[in-house]
């Protein structure tokens, strides 16, 4: 590209940036500050604008297309309120590990700091919930900045990163720079080959353990496929018990023989009391937050940790490891695998044999056991019809978050990576929505079902409307049990049951809502009606909403109460008065 050919202004710049960084959707709305891009949206056709609703939508609805493709996802704002909406999404994807790029308008530059009209200081805002952010200032700039985003954002740790550009800029004419031209950033080169002698050290130490678990993460699915297949080929070789966080779900098959289920607050019994109990864990790709990690002075007090991560700042962060590994994870498990087939002598099956045969006493345990009922439909017996009637199928799910969230990862068993969008580490009510809508854009021809809570569905319900209007037929799942679900549980077991504005006392008619944005509306109340209404869903080739009345008290279990160990888990069986009264500590002081 010379002469003529590369000169073009700051708007179209934006948009051949993003055309030759592999940008087919963007989803955003339009202002004032980004006009001149939304003028250059208009006069092309390679690049399919999804107009949501709210900026928040935006920013999940991209968060959906990302963690469902393995591609950027990007989300276009305007200035001021715009970019401060869009402060939720980019946290949540920070916290979540998802490849975002933020386009944000600005006030002209000659108007920065004025306090002029929808001015804010987005980079300064955002500068705590994005990898990197930039305020453009020059538009000779422009493309090489948003190429380095495009880097930024989906090599190392993914993440999301803004980038802020005056309506000036936006209208200047300048030089553009094509990506094999553009030069990337010095100062940010992240390490992804392990360095072998740590590797080495780590198989050794793997072929001497005992009590052997490998405790995996979301860092699987964001390296790749061959990271999931890496890690499969891993468990085979050294047939390890294997549990996942719930970002993980998906990178070792629910269905295979070595599975735990989930660990954490919400986990199996079998696969928090291996996490306790074992003597050498393999933590891949996760980071050892507080809702796996439960109290830290008590978490597998006997093991030695070994910590694959490509994030420098996670190793030792929260709990100090014995062999630190950093890199990418696929490459690491490559090197691992390669060196463990490479063992001069494998270990004999007798030596994990009294291991594995602990681990079958508390599978035995059942502890996603509850009650079933004939005249409710009980929450958990939902989610396991939803899961067997939509199993066989190209089904993506997300969620909100709450009960419905937990017991969602608990009962519907996912067999592949990237089929399973919810917000862990923010925990955004509101994000399973527009979430669907983003995985439904990537994936037109899929199941795309959010399985939400009564009151996280309202926090973006507005963006039904962007769903009717790019015919994206996603099922809103709804597990109607008329309260804030997670709260009234916590507020139940740990503040003396007193249900301080937990309960929605003025809950709308979700058919009748669904009819009004012109999707379709499904009410079910009995179990024996269950089946049929989700058969009627799935059929239905338009956006539905499925208001699933479910009964109105019940708990998710099993639950470790905030500071205690992996081994004091709360059971179904057992939450009695007493087990809650020991769920707080020696002063009486609640432990939430």
């Amino acid at each position: 590209m010379t002469g003529k050919d590369n000169q073009m202004t700051g708007a179209e710049i934006v948009l051949r940036a993003l055309k030759d960084n592999g940008v087919e959707h963007i989803f955003g709305y339009p202002g004032g500050a980004v006009l001149p891009i939304y003028d250059e949206i208009f006069q092309q056709d390679d690049i399919q604008h999804i107009l949501v609703r709210h900026e928040q939508g935006a920013g999940h609805a991209a968060e959906g297309y990302a963690r469902s493709t393995g591609k950027v996802g990007v989300m276009l704002v305007t200035s001021g309120p715009g970019a401060t909406n869009a402060v939720t999404p980019l946290q949540d994807a920070l916290m979540d590990s998802v490849p975002l790029v933020c386009i944000s308008g600005q006030v002209p530059t000659s108007l920065i700091g004025s306090d002029a009209f929808q001015e804010c200081d987005t980079v300064g805002i955002t500068r705590p919930c994005t990898k990197h952010n930039w305020l453009v200032k020059d538009v000779n700039q422009l493309a090489s900045i948003i190429h380095e985003a495009f880097r930024i954002a989906q090599t190392g740790r993914p993440g999301p990163v803004l980038v802020d550009v005056p309506k000036d800029i936006q209208f200047a004419t300048g030089t553009y720079t094509p990506p094999d031209a553009h030069k990337a950033l010095k100062s940010y080169q992240p390490k992804v080959t392990g360095d072998a002698r740590a590797i080495q050290a780590a198989v050794e130490l793997m072929a001497s353990a005992r009590r052997p678990i490998i405790y995996s993460g979301g860092g699987v699915v964001n390296s790749g496929p061959e990271a999931t297949k890496l890690l499969r080929e891993l468990v085979s070789l050294t047939d390890f018990p294997i549990t996942s966080t719930l970002m993980g779900l998906g990178c070792y098959p629910a269905s295979g023989k070595n599975w735990l289920g989930m660990l954490g607050m919400h986990g199996s019994y079998e696969a928090n009391m291996a996490m306790h109990d074992c003597d050498v864990m393999v933590c891949i790709g996760a980071r050892f937050d507080d809702r796996i990690t439960g109290r830290l002075n008590a978490f597998s007090p006997n093991s030695k940790k070994i910590h694959i991560d490509i994030d420098p700042s996670s190793i030792n962060k929260n709990v100090r490891v014995d062999v630190p590994i950093l890199g990418d994870v696929g490459r690491v498990l490559e090197d691992m695998v390669r060196a463990w087939r490479a063992l001069p002598k494998k270990p004999e099956a007798s030596q994990t044999a009294e291991w594995n045969a602990n681990i079958a006493k508390w599978r035995a345990r059942n502890s996603f056991a509850y009650t079933p009922a004939k005249d409710v439909i009980m929450p958990q017996y939902a989610l396991q019809r939803l899961y067997e009637l939509t199993k066989d199928r190209d089904t993506y799910i997300t969620t909100e978050v709450g009960q419905h969230q937990m017991w969602a990862a608990q009962f519907y068993g996912f067999e592949q990576p990237n089929r399973w969008m919810t917000s862990g580490g923010l925990g955004t009510m509101g994000y399973g929505l527009p979430a669907a809508l983003g995985v439904q854009i990537a994936h037109p021809e899929s199941l795309v079902i959010d399985i939400a809570g009564d009151a996280s569905i309202q926090m973006c319900i507005q963006e039904m409307s962007a769903a009717i209007q790019y015919e994206a037929p996603i099922k809103i799942f709804i597990l109607n049990n008329q309260y804030m679900g997670m709260v009234r549980q916590w507020q139940q077991l740990l503040h003396g049951n007193r249900l301080s504005n937990s309960y929605t006392e003025a809950m709308p008619d979700f058919v009748k809502l669904a009819e009004a944005y012109g999707a379709v509306g499904i009410r079910c109340e009995k179990p024996d009606d269950l089946d049929g209404a989700i058969q009627e869903m799935i059929d239905v080739k338009k956006p539905v909403i499925f208001d699933c009345r479910v009964a109105n008290l019940a708990n998710c279990f099993p639950m470790i109460p905030s500071g205690k160990a992996h081994n004091e888990m709360l059971l179904p069986d057992e939450a009695t008065d007493e087990a809650v009264a020991n769920a707080i500590d020696a002063k009486g002081r609640q432990l939430v």
